[in-house]
């Protein structure tokens, strides 16, 4: 593609730190044996003008995105595989492909919320499908929630998301959409509060110019605060089938070596609950 068709991007904070996510799975794509195999961040990557070395992602250290990633695309799967008629919430959505990865059947009403600036990329990047809904509006913001309809179970999908958002928001966010629906599922990741304390040496956070808030150092934090959820699993990164089949070499002993100490272990989470 010619330089001059190509979508120029300009964005600062936590909307900036999408573009490291996209380039990650876009490197990985390219890779010999990829975890995730996401063409459609390849083709993205592609189309958009952007200094891709200042996400400082490399072929090398993709695989810390792409690992998560593939988890909560398999933890959507099973959501989707047992409710054929639901609604999923990807909140935070950035430039995920999910909706076109997971291809959800017929009956499943999407909603990829995020930035209005976001989703005005996200349509230029990817087609228009049926049963797939942009909303441009802050996930924080109760007003975007009331337009969606509520007689279904629902999947909330919000990866790489509940860091950046203040404790309050954070869980208002969760509490009105366990309100707003009979019953599904919440799949978020978090940080412990070691996580949040060391955000100055995440490179990614740092040159976006972002700032992490909320720490979640297990279940009890969110089983205290969101009155009717059940805790499915909650485990360290560490722990997950994603990156103990994911990774290899030096992630391996870094993995082992850092879950020897519980807030090492703990510093990064894969929640999910029913309600």
């Amino acid at each position: 593609m010619p330089e001059a068709e190509k979508i120029r991007v300009d964005l600062t904070g936590a909307p900036q730190t999408m573009l490291a996510t996209l380039y990650a799975k876009a490197l990985d794509a390219d890779a010999e044996k990829p975890l995730l195999g996401d063409t459609w961040a390849k083709d993205a990557v592609r189309r958009i003008d952007y200094d891709w070395r200042s996400t400082s992602i490399t072929p090398r250290n993709q695989v810390g995105v792409t690992v998560r990633t593939v988890h909560f695309d398999n933890w959507a799967r099973e959501f989707l595989a047992q409710h054929d008629r639901a609604v999923v919430l990807h909140l935070g959505c950035g430039l995920d492909s999910r909706a076109f990865r997971l291809d959800p059947g017929p009956e499943i009403e999407w909603y990829d919320v995020d930035y209005p600036e976001v989703i005005t990329l996200h349509e230029q990047l990817y087609p228009s499908r049926e049963h797939h809904h942009r909303v441009a509006a802050s996930v924080t913001d109760p007003a975007w929630l009331q337009e969606i309809p509520a007689d279904r179970p629902v999947l909330m999908i919000a990866e790489g998301l509940t860091m950046y958002l203040t404790e309050d928001a954070g869980v208002a966010l969760l509490r009105a959409v366990v309100e707003h629906f009979p019953s599904g599922e919440l799949h978020f990741d978090a940080f412990n509060a070691l996580g949040i304390k060391t955000q100055k040496i995440n490179t990614v956070v740092r040159r976006s110019g972002s700032t992490l808030h909320w720490a979640i150092n297990g279940p009890d934090d969110i089983l205290s605060a969101v009155p009717g959820v059940q805790p499915l699993a909650a485990i360290s990164v560490f722990d997950s089938e994603s990156f103990k089949q994911g990774v290899s070499g030096g992630y391996q002993v870094m993995g082992k070596v850092m879950s020897l100490v519980p807030a090492l272990r703990m510093i990064a989470q894969y929640h999910r609950y029913a309600f």
